[in-house]
């Protein structure tokens, strides 16, 4: 990418959000543009990098053999009556944006367990047809009141969210349990630390749900942590009236022996049982033609606060103060930054050239007027994880690759950068 064709603003580091620093930084330079409060515009930057976290959920999908479908956005109330959820949610939750005209009531989708198993009852008719899993990744909308920590808690999301089919509840639970290692193939790949917790079902209904925690000084909720049994469990859990059931499905005997940590939650998964085939009246049928209702479970990750955590959990500092932030190399959009002076303006553009032709992504700072100094600084707020300058010390030879988190320095010659750039 040219740099010159992103059109960053200048910004002040001093003026950045401690809190949010890196997500700050992508609203002042202009790469993520809220509307209004929790209503957000994403920039290249943002854009490449949900492809990136996107990419990686699919794989792992695809491989446990689920099937990538498309839910409509805008619902019929119809189909929410159905499952007897439409007060739930606009009512006594006040979670989903409606809209009521001549042609009916609609709601836009918070969630789409409704779809999913209508859309999964036309095509699953038979115990032949079954087990099955369908997912899909696009927007949502919730009618949050208290907005938070920009991607963290907006109003509108990218999701995942995934639903399946099976014929009984030891299949179902067979199901969730392949979801759940899938779930952790997912995180590992992206580099969050993750804690599955046991939590509450809430809203969308089943006996049994976990949540995905990540580790970070800025989640809301309140993980207690077995480390060496890789137990966890969310605080608000001993707050219900059945909070002894719950840590008896961890095996919990004594909370005194976990520690607590802030976390934000990046996924949740239910067993939801016949909740849905029964209320709406769907069913497959078995090996005796006799009507039985589906067992499914529903699974969600969300993409935006997976990547607010990228960014937030790799903020760089420098004695407290905020100097941009880094992403992990393997996630990161754009792997290098190259920068020059104008003696070295051919050489940066034939290097930049050869890095790209071989499927190495990068930025070349190519804006005009601006000194060595002011470009380094911009590497630091574009996330990138990999700089090389070409300036008065470059010999037309030797190019030095430093790490932008590390500050430690590689020197290579043409003929081997790019095994050292694809190695990282």
């Amino acid at each position: 990418m040219r740099l010159s064709r992103l059109n960053i603003k200048k910004i002040n580091l001093k003026d950045i959000d401690n809190n949010y620093s890196g997500q700050d930084i992508l609203m002042k330079l202009g790469e993520l543009y809220q509307f209004e409060s929790g209503i957000y515009g994403y920039g290249n930057l943002w854009t490449k990098l949900e492809r990136t976290v996107e990419n990686i959920i699919i794989d792992e999908l695809d491989k446990a053999g689920c099937i990538q479908v498309e839910f409509p956005k805008l619902q019929p109330r119809k189909i929410w009556d159905q499952s007897n959820r439409w007060d739930t949610y606009t009512r006594d939750g006040d979670i989903m944006f409606t809209l009521d005209n001549n042609l009916g009531e609609y709601g836009l989708a918070p969630t789409a367990e409704e779809c999913a198993t209508i859309f999964g009852a036309n095509r699953l008719s038979s115990y032949k047809n079954l087990p099955a899993i369908f997912y899909q990744i696009g927007e949502k909308f919730r009618k949050e009141i208290r907005t938070r920590g920009y991607l963290f808690r907006p109003r509108t999301f990218v999701m995942m969210d995934a639903y399946s089919f099976d014929k009984t509840e030891e299949d179902m639970k067979k199901t969730y349990e392949m979801m759940h290692q899938v779930y952790l193939n997912i995180f590992k790949r992206l580099g969050i630390k993750i804690i599955p917790t046991v939590s509450d079902s809430g809203v969308i209904g089943g006996k049994v749900a976990e949540e995905f925690q990540a580790i970070t000084d800025l989640g809301e909720d309140k993980t207690l942590y077995d480390e060496k049994n890789n137990i966890g469990i969310n605080k608000e859990v001993l707050e219900f009236d059945n909070r002894d059931e719950y840590l008896k499905q961890l095996g919990v005997d004594d909370i005194n022996n976990l520690s607590e940590y802030s976390t934000v939650e990046l996924g949740n998964n239910f067993q939801l049982g016949t909740k849905y085939s029964v209320s709406m009246n769907l069913y497959y049928m078995d090996e005796n033609n006799e009507k039985k209702p589906y067992y499914m479970g529903c699974y969600g990750i969300g993409l935006g606060r997976i990547i607010a955590c990228l960014i937030e959990n790799n903020v760089i500092r420098d004695n407290d103060k905020v100097k941009g932030f880094a992403l992990p190399y393997h996630m990161a959009p754009y792997k290098v930054q190259i920068i020059y002076n104008e003696n070295n303006k051919e050489e940066g553009e034939k290097l930049y050239n050869y890095l790209m032709e071989n499927n190495i992504n990068a930025i070349i700072d190519d804006r005009e007027n601006l000194n060595i100094g002011n470009r380094i600084n911009d590497v630091y707020v574009l996330g990138t994880p990999k700089m090389i300058i070409l300036g008065n010390k470059f010999d037309g030879v030797n190019y030095e690759i430093e790490d932008i988190k590390t500050n430690e320095k590689d020197v290579v010659n043409i003929d081997n950068i790019l095994s050292v750039l694809k190695e990282n």
